[in-house]
């Protein structure tokens, strides 16, 4: 996936002002000049912009003005949902294949049959005896996000 408020912040100032330098984004955007370069850099990488390398006639030196590559945003969205959505199956089936145990204690993790039994049903954290684990919860929240990426993608 792609980062946080940041990369939203630039995103934006990109899309209401084409060739913009990454000095008029931080100033726009309030982001400090390298956290702006940073991610344009990955953006560009991503190929979701574009950058052009122009001469500032003020100061002498070379800049580049940025532009948003719309046409590639949309398939970027489209493989990163297909992506999500293939990580949340293989989690899926993973919870639907697999029996967890848990000792009740919020502080321990959740252990495989086979790690339970290794450790004859005794939590390896604490030390209390471990309990077959109901996951339809987890189940029902995968396939839930599951069914919700495909509709998006369908639509």
């Amino acid at each position: 996936m792609l980062g946080g408020d940041e990369y939203l912040k630039v995103a934006r100032s990109l899309l209401k002002s084409q060739d913009a330098t990454d000095e008029e984004i931080a100033s726009s955007t309030g982001l400090r000049i390298n956290m702006v370069r940073k991610v344009l850099y990955d953006l560009f990488g991503k190929a979701l912009i574009t950058g052009v390398r122009v001469k500032d006639e003020r100061k002498g030196w070379f800049v580049y003005r940025w532009r948003s590559r719309r046409d590639e945003v949309e398939r970027f969205i489209e493989n990163q949902k297909k992506k999500i959505g293939e990580r949340l199956q293989q989690r899926l089936d993973y919870e639907n294949s697999s029996q967890f145990y848990h000792c009740g204690n919020d502080d321990c993790a959740r252990v495989t049959f086979e790690d339970a039994l290794e450790e004859f049903f005794k939590c390896p954290s604490c030390g209390k005896i471990l309990n077959l684990k109901k996951n339809e919860k987890s189940q029902k929240a995968f396939a839930k996000q599951i069914d919700k990426i495909r509709k998006e993608m369908q639509s």
